[in-house]
């Protein structure tokens, strides 16, 4: 489904501000897989995105999706098959529209707005019914005046109206409070689950990364240091992840952004 092989990015390369960010990386993704992956600051879980993403280009390796070599494919051709929220609920769609115009664009109706049929907005109300939040009866409302926790799920509704081949949640649910977190995370399960998606999610929560999904990454210093899966996943608890990470890094894991819980 997804795989990169031998994937490098090293910014500011040749200067006191040289980074390796990613450090011949290879990784196969099955069709389904929904892994989470977690790591510390730094640690390339996000450069790994915007690599397969399409927001630079690798330094060298490959990207391959469903077959189709993307390794030098613009960001916005990639857009049309991967889905992918941000951390902040502010990004992912347009503040001063309405809903129903956020998703008109989801759909792909691109400028013709002013064309959207009564079917269209019967068939927005019932993806939004299922979000349990209301937003079906307030589909003229601007997305600004949303909670971060409703702009949040409307993204993700809106990344998933056209199921992608491929969904990357950037700590989607970082930035909300604990109780509108966890609803965001029952919708993600229940729509990677009914749509059948492939699945990457980044995530500060080390019980969240064992308890979703089928697969769990650890990254450090722009590698994947630890792939875990099957039984001996489901055998695992956070002390393990964190004697891994020792094991591999030879050092503890110390980061406050962490959740252990």
């Amino acid at each position: 489904m997804l795989e990169l092989f031998d994937v490098c990015k090293t910014f500011n390369a040749k200067t006191i501000f040289e980074k390796v960010a990613l450090d011949h990386v290879s990784l196969k993704v099955n069709d389904g897989d929904f892994i989470s992956i977690i790591g510390a600051n730094g640690a390339g879980k996000s450069t790994l995105f915007n690599a397969i993403c399409g927001s630079f280009l690798t330094d060298s390796g490959r990207i391959i999706l469903d077959g189709e070599d993307i390794t030098f494919k613009p960001d916005h051709k990639r857009a049309k098959t991967i889905g992918r929220l941000f951390q902040d609920p502010m990004r992912g769609s347009a503040p001063g529209m309405s809903i129903e115009e956020n998703l008109a664009l989801a759909a792909g109706h691109g400028g013709w707005l002013s064309k959207i049929s009564k079917a269209d907005k019967e068939a927005f109300r019932e993806r939004l019914s299922l979000l349990g939040m209301g937003l079906e009866d307030r589909m003229r409302q601007p997305v600004g005046l949303l909670s971060g926790g409703q702009r949040q799920a409307l993204t993700l509704l809106m990344s998933t109206f056209n199921p992608p081949k491929l969904l990357l949640l950037d700590e989607h649910t970082a930035a909300l409070d604990p109780a509108t977190s966890e609803k965001v995370l029952e919708l993600t399960k229940s729509i990677v689950r009914d749509n059948r998606l492939t699945c990457l999610m980044i995530t500060h929560n080390m019980q969240s990364a064992l308890d979703l999904g089928n697969r769990t990454i650890m990254m450090h210093g722009g590698r994947i240091i630890y792939d875990v899966s099957g039984d001996t996943r489901n055998g695992l608890e956070v002390s393990d992840l964190l004697s891994q990470f020792k094991a591999a890094a030879g050092k503890d894991l110390d980061n406050d952004r962490m959740m252990l819980v």
